[in-house]
């Protein structure tokens, strides 16, 4: 079994006999680094190395990506500086030397509700300026972010052959778990209320209760993965109310202006191919997620063009639209870090329609499944960048013992690393006090040796383990625009400088992505000379 690369092996007589799963210690490993040898000859003596550490250490996980890397992760600091002296001296024989990388930091792209997004209506009419990260580089250069705004986006297929209009919300954790067992949990009913009234699930908001909110949801659900993502269906186009086919002579949908974009309603300019279409489809979108206006619209009847273009919804693009939603959710637009705590919600398709002259209609142009799920995806991200933008970070749960004399210094550099005491006790026949606490995950290198020396050892080192993931409330893009935020937060280049732009300049940078505003030179009128003045 040496040549085996597994940690554990099933040993039977019978070649039928099912593998046995493997143990699960309940420890998940913490900090990981990229290791590389310094000699790019001796990789392969590293990968040997690597996977003798792996069979050796049941703690250690060693992973290779896409671009090359081999990352290993450890339960921890010490122990990552342990598995690295022993892979140099034990695993790789000595003869190598190895660079290892900062330590990698996983995070998650989120979204934010605006400060009245649970008027469906009122929001829907009001005119917002831009926000910021859809003016500046690199953010802005998003394909087909010009059909995005107030986190809607209508995102059109390659060829103009086909529009679909997708709009993105929040989706709260209370509200995820509910979607999951189909069933109201406890503590949900704000959350549901707020989604409710944001997606328009009753055209009478006094009628409209966390269960009938539910009930919406579940009834509109198409997928649900699991990180705490969803992809919904509006009624209307479940219906195939908001479905139209578009009968161009040139044979594409209509694409409004960016400055009717903005306006976020029927476009009054002159009478185009497919304007009509796109005015009907905006107006069909007032209704919201109410199932029974839906129902009750019968004045809306399908004609042959738009009968034939919800079939071709129905049989060959929902599919592949699913397909789009997975593929958006693996990396957001910000860092290419995964998506999580999103609704996706589909709320119209149009789609270009030729006419043989006997009433038979076909598409206009060829809409395979790999262009339904690159425009998709392409839409998704538009959407989120139109959206405010938020981080989620991974928190640690710490556990310590520390004296009356150590509590000072603890609270100091807890505060310091944005870390937050949950329980303190005195522990029984000593003078010790038990201290549980949570950090985030990107604070908490280095705190052991911080701990002891600014408490003169009056704190025992850290037990970390992994507890939850907590939204940053912070704009990483916010800025001071008036006087007193001027004031109190100084000029833009000491006030943009926040945790969560900061920790997403670090990702992009790891990973090779342009990053903003890093090199950008301050008073760069100003003339510098490099001669000493005598």
């Amino acid at each position: 079994l040496e040549k085996l690369q597994l940690k554990t092996v099933t040993l039977s007589d019978k070649k039928e006999c099912m593998p046995l799963r493997g143990f699960d210690f309940g420890l998940q490993p913490l900090v990981k680094v990229n290791v590389e040898p310094v000699n790019a000859s001796e990789t392969e003596t590293l990968e040997r190395g690597l996977l003798k550490l792996s069979l050796a250490d049941s703690s250690v996980e060693v992973t290779a990506t896409a671009k090359g890397e081999r990352i290993l992760a450890c339960l921890g600091e010490i122990h990552l500086e342990r598995s690295i002296l022993d892979l140099e001296t034990v695993y790789c024989d000595g003869n190598i030397k190895i660079r290892t990388s900062d330590p990698i930091i996983s995070f998650r792209e989120t979204t934010a509700w605006f400060p009245n997004e649970e008027d469906f209506d009122s929001f829907r009419n009001s005119k917002i300026p831009p926000l910021r990260q859809t003016i500046i580089p690199p953010y802005c250069d998003e394909e087909g972010l010009e059909h995005a705004y107030k986190g809607r986006c209508r995102a059109v297929i390659s060829g103009r052959g086909c529009a679909i209009t997708i709009r993105i919300v929040p989706l709260p954790r209370s509200v995820y778990e509910c979607l999951k067992s189909k069933k109201l949990i406890e503590g949900c009913e704000d959350d549901l209320m707020m989604l409710g009234k944001a997606l328009k699930c009753s055209n009478n908001e006094s009628t409209l209760t966390p269960q009938s909110a539910l009930t919406a949801l579940l009834g509109s659900l198409d997928d649900i993965d699991s990180n705490g993502n969803a992809l919904l269906e509006a009624p209307v186009l479940y219906e195939g109310r908001s479905v139209k086919a578009v009968c161009s002579t040139n044979g594409e949908v209509y694409i409004p202006p960016k400055e009717e974009i903005t306006k976020d309603g029927e476009d009054d300019s002159e009478n185009v191919d497919g304007l009509e279409e796109y005015n009907a489809v905006q107006e069909c979108l007032r209704t919201g997620m109410d199932k029974e206006v839906c129902d009750s619209d019968t004045n809306n009847a399908l004609n042959d063009a738009d009968a034939i273009a919800l079939d071709k919804w129905r049989q060959d693009m929902r599919g592949s639209a699913l397909a789009g939603f997975q593929l958006a959710m693996r990396s957001g637009p910000l860092c290419e870090e995964p998506v999580q705590g999103v609704a996706v919600i589909l709320e119209s398709v149009e789609i270009a329609m030729r006419d043989d002259g006997t009433k038979q209609f076909t598409p206009a142009r060829e809409l395979s499944g790999g262009m339904v799920v690159a425009a998709l995806r392409s839409g998704i991200r538009c959407a989120l960048l139109s959206r405010p933008a938020r981080i989620v970070e991974g928190h640690l749960k710490l556990t310590l013992h520390s004296s009356l004399a150590g509590l000072g210094s603890l609270h100091a550099v807890l505060s310091k690393r944005r870390g937050r005491v949950v329980t303190d006790s005195m522990v029984d026949g000593t003078d010790l006090i038990q201290v549980t606490a949570t950090i985030p995950q990107a604070e908490s290198f280095g705190l052991a040796p911080e701990l002891l020396k600014k408490s003169s050892g009056e704190v025992t080192a850290p037990e970390l383990v992994f507890s939850h993931w907590e939204v940053l409330e912070e704009d990483p893009f916010w800025v001071p625009t008036t006087e007193e935020e001027r004031e109190d937060h100084g000029d833009l280049t000491t006030a943009s400088d926040s945790d969560a732009l900061k920790y997403i300049r670090i990702v992009r940078s790891r990973k090779g992505l342009l990053v903003d505003s890093s090199k950008i030179v301050v008073a760069a009128e100003k003339q510098r000379t490099l001669s000493r003045k005598k």
